[in-house]
């Protein structure tokens, strides 16, 4: 390989010197060296051998790798519309830790004939220290002999969160193909993205394929295994809540093998340009906490938006609430939470802070950008797994001995339009505004934020980092993870020094805003159990079928979704220190959208209050029903309301009439509810909105919200009160500002 080749371009625009590989840092400037090895995906590929440059920028390392010569360039984008199956890798951002993401394409040109080839960033792959040579990393099969029982099981509980939300974007055959099922550590990272056939696999091949690993399973779960895998070609596993519910109990049971301890430190500081600071986090800056001999341990971190007398009030009165809230949550033994209730639970809080914020910016009379607001990013250890909430564009990483991994979105304007499927981060983020919120607590009433609540199998050391912007701008943690932070796991440094130094290189590196930062350290030591796992199966006929919902359970909120959207918990909410029965957890409701759905990808409007716009008119469906209500809720359906229903931070009275226009499963692991997208085309009599309410607007509502309101369903053979209404038309974005000065 060429000398001249084998050189790594310095990303910054002023520096632009070329740099050996093997260099971290420029050895002109200084400037961290980002090594981009990307995944080559198209058919036929003929890129070249390896040390052969392509596009004046593209190392071939093998025959799909490549790296980027010079990151500090924007990639070239395709185009969306023309390049086929790209939007399932966008709309899945929220699963980047599983889903590789676009980063761009490779134009290459043989003869007369062109053809682009679409390179996937962070696939999963280890480089040697010269940075020429890749290695793949394991195929999940392979490695599965060496696993211990819990790995083997938390493997197989992350392809069932994986399944529903692959599935929905007709991508299920990659959970099931071995060669793009990879395995990092304790993750499952796909290669690729492989679109299904015309026949989509369902969970009996998912228990076909399983089935093939049972033999070289660890005998604790063989039998487990075993049982999972008939029960899922048989059918009594219909649906992947049920799944995952099951590998639960196995977890749960797993986890008694464990021995935890968790450490905890964090640290604000106002930084070289600000006048105040308005972070906030919790334990106190400086605080270490240790667990044991601390019976629970919570992090919280938030970044104040609002100015003086604003946002540090904003961002403590969220950090008192939430304490508050989650306190209730950990009074009894681990082993006595069921999981998507403490999710709940902990949506719950965010709400209730959230209220709070927006409680007393009313009273205060502020509107617009002088309401205070707080981003929130929260970390709480139970058991064997670590619950992540958070709401904003403060973040949580995860480090392990394997990499440095970016568990929460962002919600801003740029995210959004991943999510959405209109452009490639890359682009999106060199947009105005693109670093705009659209959304925090306390800007609007809790019926229109929607926090991001995920949970997380802890099989190994690891340590989560919970950052404001101050630290996370500019790709700091990406920079500097492998020689700040990842020394702690080796015993090679302190953790209360290295958020001192953490704090330290926000200020020299960044220094444009407040930082605050918590560091959790996760230790963890397993024998593996004695017993075999049979037991913790569960009475398959017990659980309702993915046709039923049971009444009065609030489901969990998901973790990605384009349209997510929190419900509001009652206040006879289950709390999670009241464990539920197994046969008590809610599948999702599959419901077959049948018939043409003649509109375009809506955009999500955030914080004002305006939900999502369509641009077109649904067909009702035609698919047969026996029976028409909420539980098989279908497109083009009529609903009445018959109690007041907040949509849009508008109230709908009685009476007033709403179409169906979509019914989606939100693909968040854990849950059972369904996304209803709705729009008013008929005003209730007593009803004091304006008429130009009717159809300018699509809403969205959560089902389980939609039956604690009160609405019935129109029967089929009644006259049609919407079949006049025209389309709705779109309202501007209204994002939250996050310039400096608000900030």
């Amino acid at each position: 390989m060429e000398n001249d080749a084998a050189t790594l371009y310095c990303p910054n625009e002023a520096c632009l010197a070329p740099n050996p590989l093997n260099h971290k840092f420029c050895q002109q400037c200084a400037t961290p060296l980002p090594k981009r090895y990307l995944w080559a995906v198209g058919d036929n590929l003929s890129m070249g051998s390896p040390g052969d440059v392509l596009g004046d920028r593209y190392l071939v390392i093998s025959k799909s790798v490549v790296l980027d010569k010079k990151p500090g360039l924007l990639p070239q984008s395709p185009e969306l519309e023309n390049f086929q199956g790209i939007k399932a890798y966008l709309r899945l951002i929220p699963y980047s830790l599983n889903v590789p993401q676009v980063y761009g394409i490779l134009p290459l040109s043989e003869g007369q004939s062109h053809k682009e080839i679409l390179l996937l960033e962070q696939p999963p792959l280890s480089a040697d220290p010269s940075g020429l040579q890749v290695q793949l990393c394991s195929q999940l099969n392979i490695a599965w002999r060496d696993a211990t029982s819990m790995r083997q099981l938390n493997w197989l509980w992350q392809i069932a969160n994986l399944w529903q939300p692959l599935k929905s974007e007709g991508v299920a055959s990659s959970l099931i193909d071995s060669h793009l099922l990879r395995v990092e550590g304790s993750l499952v990272r796909l290669l690729e993205l492989r679109f299904d056939a015309s026949t989509a696999p369902g969970l009996p091949e998912l228990g076909v394929f399983w089935q093939t690993l049972q033999s070289d399973s660890k005998p604790a779960i063989a039998e487990f295994v075993d049982q999972i895998s008939n029960f899922l070609i048989q059918g009594k596993i219909n649906s992947p809540e049920v799944l995952i519910a099951v590998l639960d109990q196995g977890l749960a049971e797993l986890g008694r093998s464990q021995t935890p301890t968790m450490k905890i430190v964090t640290k604000t500081d106002t930084g070289p340009s600000r006048q105040r600071n308005e972070d906030a986090c919790y334990p106190a800056s400086g605080t270490v906490v240790s667990k044991p001999p601390q019976a629970t341990a919570l992090a919280i971190v938030c970044d104040g938006i609002g100015g003086h007398q604003g946002g540090n009030v904003a961002s403590n009165l969220a950090i008192e609430i939430i304490h508050q809230q989650v306190q209730q949550l950990t009074k009894v033994p681990s082993d006595h939470i069921e999981p998507s209730i403490l999710l709940a639970d902990l949506d719950n809080a965010a709400a209730i802070a959230n209220d709070k914020i927006s409680q007393r910016n009313d009273s205060e009379n502020r509107q617009a950008r002088q309401r205070m607001g707080t981003t929130l990013v929260m970390a709480l250890p139970i058991g064997h797994e670590m619950y992540i909430t958070h709401v904003g564009d403060s973040r949580a990483y995860w480090i392990t001995r394997h990499g440095c991994y970016q568990v929460t979105l962002d919600d801003d304007v740029a995210s959004r339009e991943v999510r959405l499927g209109y452009a490639l981060y890359r682009d999106a983020v060199q947009q105005g505004g693109a670093g705009s919120l659209v959304q925090a607590l306390g800007m609007s009433p809790s019926h229109s934020l929607h926090p991001t609540s995920q949970r997380f199998i802890l099989d190994e050391d690891a340590i989560f980092l919970l950052t404001s912007d101050g630290l996370s701008d500019f790709d700091r943690v990406e920079d500097f993870w492998e020689t700040e932070i990842l020394p702690i796991l080796y015993g090679q440094d302190d953790i209360v020094q290295v958020a001192d130094k953490l704090v330290e290189l926000a200020n020299v590196r960044n220094g444009h805003d407040n930082v605050t930062l918590a560091l959790l350290h996760h230790q963890v030591k397993y024998r593996e159990p004695e017993s075999s796992l049979k037991a913790v199966i569960p009475d398959i006929s017990s659980i309702p079928d993915a046709s039923s919902v049971t009444k009065g359970l609030q489901p969990t909120l998901l973790e990605g979704g384009p349209n997510k959207k929190t419900k509001i918990l009652p206040e006879n909410q289950p709390s999670a220190i009241a464990k539920l029965p197994l046969n008590f957890i809610v599948p999702l409701v599959l419901v077959v959208l049948a018939g043409s759905l003649g509109y375009l990808m809506m955009r999500f409007q955030p914080l004002s209050g305006i939900l999502p716009k369509i641009t077109g008119e649904p067909t009702p469906t035609t698919t047969p029903v026996s029976e028409r209500s909420l539980d098989n809720l279908a497109p083009g359906w009529v609903i009445q309301s018959k109690g007041e229903i907040p949509l849009n931070n508008q109230k709908i009275l009685p009476g007033s009439f709403l179409q169906v226009i979509k019914v989606e499963p939100i693909p968040q692991p854990g849950t059972g509810d369904l996304l209803v997208h709705l729009r008013l085309c008929s005003l209730s009599t007593t009803n004091s909105l304006p008429t130009e309410s009717v159809t300018t607007e699509e809403r969205q509502i959560k089902l389980s919200q939609l039956k604690s309101f009160g609405v019935s369903v129109l029967p089929s053979n009644s006259v049609n009160p919407c079949e006049s209404v025209s389309s709705p038309t779109s309202a501007p974005n209204n994002p939250i500002s996050t310039e400096p000065d608000t900030r």
